[in-house]
């Protein structure tokens, strides 16, 4: 019945959570909290708003720049049971790529924070837009509490593409299509409920960004659950931790560089949490060991690209016998360890090439090659080396710095690590390492350098090691290794 009237869309979410939902706490941002009846009432409020005023229908492109909070979530319903295509914009792209992104692409509307309106002002964007939050102008947040006078009847839709602009702080962002089919995203969603044992748990944060694959698909999960959801705009490791004791959060999803920071600040705040859902980036098994440590068998690794979804997961016990796995592939995912265009055999290290139905819909291609290179051992578990596009090639050794990272990390006065290459005339490439010790801890170069000779292998040894206060990472939490080589030493 919901579907004949309404369509295959975002909004049917609500017709799993009318039994348990009603009263039942849904989501919570810094601006207040919606139960599941205040939520859906507000998502229908705005899709005739956004139907009435600014004429929203099937089809059209509605790009959302904005952070997490409720106006966000609530206009991405609202254009999914509209018809709309939906782009989610990342919030550090700078100038230079919106102006490109209005140019290829010519969205039909845009719903913003405030924040990023000069940053729109300054682009040729001439087509309407609305602000997600404003006190006295017409915004999301009063539109989607205003109930339409004309209430006109909505004839059904279904869900448009949902795009994810991704590598927005980098280069040309990359357009990346997935048709929302509830039938098509079964196996991963079936996966998150099994392994990580979701309907167990009744209250989850979402640190990461929702703008990225990861952030939404587990935020749409968690609703489809009846679940309560907490967000913040932006990620900071002591307003975490404050809303994972106030909420006593069980849940929470996490880049590894979250979990360190948390851990860091104050891990009595995280007593609450039974599973932390890891992903965005390699976790380091000194981390893994941390976690355990500290909170017990609590960390879930996932592995997936904003391409190919998610592909593998690695429970508590896996980490425990292997703490740099991703874990093994979930149930109708394919994948294939493959060298010079060949499937290598287990052990053998090669580029992660996937294939599924819930991968990105604008590829001709059956396999996507995602760029990360690893190897399966004879069990099914599969390990990261590192990117393509991070192997250094020294003296004819073909080299991946996250073993040798994951080498440095395990002394005990390294906090982080960056390895990368730097060219020389006769080796091509040598090895420097760019060290970020606690901030109590003290070393020098050729004590870490002896230390690390009998871990490593000799072509494996940095040439050169430079101490650095902190190492940059991205607003997603991953290493930024450009920025890394312009990086000044501290002076000893």
């Amino acid at each position: 019945m919901a579907i004949r009237q309404h369509g295959v869309n975002l909004m049917l979410l609500f017709t799993l959570t009318e039994k348990t939902g009603g009263q039942k706490t849904a989501l919570v941002d810094h601006r207040g909290t919606l139960n599941f009846e205040e939520f859906q009432e507000r998502c229908e409020n705005l899709v005739h708003q956004l139907a009435e005023r600014y004429e929203i229908r099937k089809g059209h492109e509605v790009a959302f720049f904005c952070r997490n909070h409720a106006s966000f979530v609530q206009g991405i319903f609202a254009a999914s049971r509209l018809g709309a295509h939906i782009y989610l914009l990342n919030c550090a792209m700078s100038q230079r790529q919106f102006d490109r992104l209005v140019q290829e692409h010519h969205f039909d509307f845009l719903i913003y924070d405030e924040e990023f309106r000069g940053l729109i002002e300054k682009s040729s964007y001439q087509h309407a837009k609305l602000v997600s939050y404003h006190e006295t102008q017409e915004s999301i947040n009063r539109l989607s509490t205003s109930a339409s006078h004309l209430k006109a009847k909505l004839t059904a839709s279904s869900s448009g593409k949902i795009v994810l602009l991704t590598g927005g702080t980098t280069g040309k962002p990359k357009q990346v299509i997935h048709r929302p089919s509830l039938f098509n995203f079964l196996h991963p969603f079936a996966a998150l409920l099994n392994r990580l044992q979701l309907p167990t748990y009744n209250t989850a944060y979402i640190a990461t960004p929702i703008y990225h694959g990861y952030g939404i698909a587990v935020l749409l999960s968690f609703i489809a659950l009846g679940k309560k959801v907490v967000i913040q705009e932006s990620f900071d490791a002591k307003s975490a931790c404050a809303l994972i004791r106030q909420h006593q959060v069980e849940v929470v999803t996490v880049v590894p560089l979250m979990v360190h920071k948390m851990l860091t600040h104050d891990r009595e705040a995280l007593g609450s949490l039974t599973c932390i859902a890891s992903g965005g980036a390699k976790l380091n098994p000194v981390l893994v060991r941390q976690v355990t440590k500290h909170l017990g068998n609590v960390l879930y690794n996932l592995y997936g690209t904003s391409e190919a979804g998610l592909n593998i997961i690695a429970t508590p016990e896996d980490l425990y016998d292997h703490p740099d796995t991703l874990g093994k592939a979930i149930p109708g995912s394919q994948l294939q360890v493959v060298m010079d265009g060949k499937e290598v055999e287990p052990g053998r290290i090669g580029q992660f090439c996937i294939r599924n139905k819930w991968s990105m819909k604008n590829s001709t291609d059956l396999w996507i090659q995602t760029g990360d290179i690893g190897y399966r051992d004879v069990n099914g578990y599969y390990f990261l080396c590192g990117r393509t596009d991070d192997l250094i090639i020294s003296a004819g050794n073909n080299i991946y710095p996250a073993e040798i990272e994951a080498a440095l990390c395990d002394h005990p006065s390294v906090e982080d690590v960056a390895v990368i290459g730097v060219e020389d005339v006769y080796a091509g490439n040598i090895l420097k390492a760019y060290v970020q010790l606690y901030s109590d801890k003290k070393m020098t170069e050729e004590a870490l350098l002896s230390w690390l000779r009998t871990r490593v292998a000799v072509y494996q040894v940095p040439r050169e090691i430079a101490f650095v206060k902190e190492l940059p990472y991205t607003p997603v939490g991953k290493l930024d290794r450009k920025r890394v080589q312009s990086m000044t030493r501290i002076k000893g």
